[in-house]
This record gives C-alpha cells, sequence and structure tokens, in this order.
C-alpha cells in the first residue's frame, strides 16, 4: 500500500476566495514559462499556415537583398500581427474562462478581479498590454509586488485584477 495521502479536490467558496493569499513572483515566472512552451508551439503552427498561404497566392516571403535572403516586409508584418493576436488570445481566452492559463493551473495561481470574479475583457486586455514593458522593462513591473501593500503588480494595478495563489486542494476550473 502506498503511504503517500491522496489529496481530494474541492472547488473554493467565495469567501475562501476572497482570503487567498496573492501569487509570489516566482510562482508567475515559472508560470509564464510553462505558457510560453505553449505559444511559442502555437507561433510555430501559425507561422507554418501564413508562409503556406503565401506560397499558395504566390507571393514571396524572402527577398534577395545584396546576395542575402531576407524576409519580405509583408511576411514581418503579419508574423509579427500574428504572433501579438495570437498570444493576446491566448492569455484573454484562459482568463476569461478560468481565471488560469495551463502554467498558472500546474504552479496554482489564478488571476482574478479585485471582487473575486472572472476577468472581464476590458481588463484582460489591459493586463495583457501592461504586462509587456513590466517584463521587458528588466521586469520592474513585476517586482512591484514587493513594494505594494497588496502584493500586485503593476500590470494588476493597471487593469484592477490581482493574482492569487490557490491551496492544494482547490479544483483548477
Amino acid at each position: 500500500m502506498s503511504s503517500k495521502k491522496k489529496i481530494q479536490r474541492r472547488l473554493l467558496s467565495a469567501d475562501e476566495i476572497a482570503l487567498l493569499p496573492r501569487a509570489g513572483l516566482l510562482r508567475r515566472l515559472a508560470a509564464l514559462l510553462y505558457d510560453m512552451f505553449l505559444v511559442f508551439a502555437m507561433w510555430m503552427c501559425l507561422g507554418f499556415m501564413i508562409q503556406a498561404i503565401l506560397w499558395l497566392l504566390g507571393l514571396s516571403t524572402n527577398e534577395l537583398v545584396d546576395g542575402r535572403a531576407q524576409t519580405s516586409t509583408l511576411s514581418s508584418m503579419l508574423f509579427l500581427a500574428m504572433m501579438v493576436a495570437s498570444s493576446a488570445g491566448f492569455y484573454l481566452w484562459f482568463w476569461q474562462r478560468t481565471g488560469q492559463t495551463l502554467g498558472m493551473i500546474a504552479w496554482r495561481i489564478k488571476a482574478l478581479r479585485l471582487d473575486n470574479n472572472p476577468i472581464a475583457l476590458r481588463q484582460g486586455l489591459i493586463r495583457f498590454v501592461a504586462a509587456w514593458p513590466s517584463f521587458w522593462l528588466g521586469g520592474l513591473g513585476y517586482l512591484w509586488l514587493y513594494i505594494d501593500a497588496e502584493h500586485d503588480a503593476v500590470h494588476e494595478k493597471l487593469s484592477g485584477t490581482k493574482t492569487v495563489l490557490l491551496p492544494k486542494d482547490a479544483r483548477p476550473f
């Protein structure tokens, strides 16, 4: 017989959700890393589809410039738009449906509005757009959670959201 105790999963009540602590920085970054593997795979599939469509339409995706192959401006613009739109779609879909991406489920964290309800589309867009400079400016927006009294990152303050740590026995959805 196994000595491991099986954890019974349960849904959290509204009162329990209100008392959950904010998630720490390392958990947030670990969940982001997990999600990036999924997002990169999605980008590769979508990029292949764009390449195939451009090829079927007879549009060149590469140009010769000074004897070197260079990606065409059209391809570059399409790929950038695809990357931003698909990333936004990925996060917004998960945040609105369950409050958790797959990486967030693995690390037991959840994104919610300050009133503990699911994130609305407008809030999700603000959160997504504000998170980019928070991350790319040396993580300063994320480090803000060490200064903030509620332990929220800058993009959470701007969007009126929070990221909480779920107990081990909480069901992910």
